[in-house]
């Protein structure tokens, strides 16, 4: 638990001890107990730690935005505002969880964590692929060459004007951390 908080970028104000009982008493920034810290908590005490928060105040922090591009277009619903140190891992972590979850389009995918123009992270969803030469049994070479050269075509194509359409679990599911 105590690691928990301090993963979370807490520093530790008091740790009584009650009989069996114990109280930690952190502060810790509204960012990270927002961002999945209850669950953790039940978690890592099989549900018997409890949980209670107060307002202490506005400090400055390092915080940078990140953006998460689906095929080069920025989805809103998926950026969000991290600390400095955590952004290449909190971005790495949900393109991670996002190429598992984006179903196969016909053309590659590519799942981009950004800070501004900069990407930080990126995974690739590959093509789901079509065989368009099984038709074609023997004979010559270049009916096939062509044939593929067509595909690749149509691919780049379907890459520039192709839409992606992330399921709507796609969203919660990318949003849990898991550790």
């Amino acid at each position: 638990m105590l690691t928990l908080c301090t993963e979370r970028r807490g520093t530790q104000v008091d740790l009584t001890y009650v009989g069996s009982r114990a109280m930690a008493v952190y502060r810790l920034p509204l960012n990270e107990v927002v961002f999945d810290f209850y669950d953790r908590l039940k978690s890592l005490t099989r549900g018997y730690a409890s949980f209670d928060y107060q307002m202490d105040g506005y400090e400055e922090s390092d915080l940078v935005r990140i953006s998460i591009l689906v095929n080069q277009e920025p989805v809103d619903a998926l950026s969000f505002i991290a600390h400095r140190s955590a952004a290449e891992t909190r971005g790495r972590s949900i393109c991670a969880r996002l190429k598992e979850l984006i179903p196969r389009q016909l053309f590659k995918i590519a799942i981009q964590a950004a800070i501004g123009s900069r990407v930080i992270a990126r995974e690739t969803i590959g093509a789901l692929s079509k065989d368009v030469t099984a038709k074609c049994y023997g004979g010559d070479i270049s009916r096939k060459r062509k044939l593929l050269e067509k595909q690749k075509e149509g691919k780049k194509r379907m890459r520039q004007f192709g839409k992606v359409e992330i399921p709507q679990s796609a969203f919660l599911a990318a949003l849990k951390m898991e550790h």
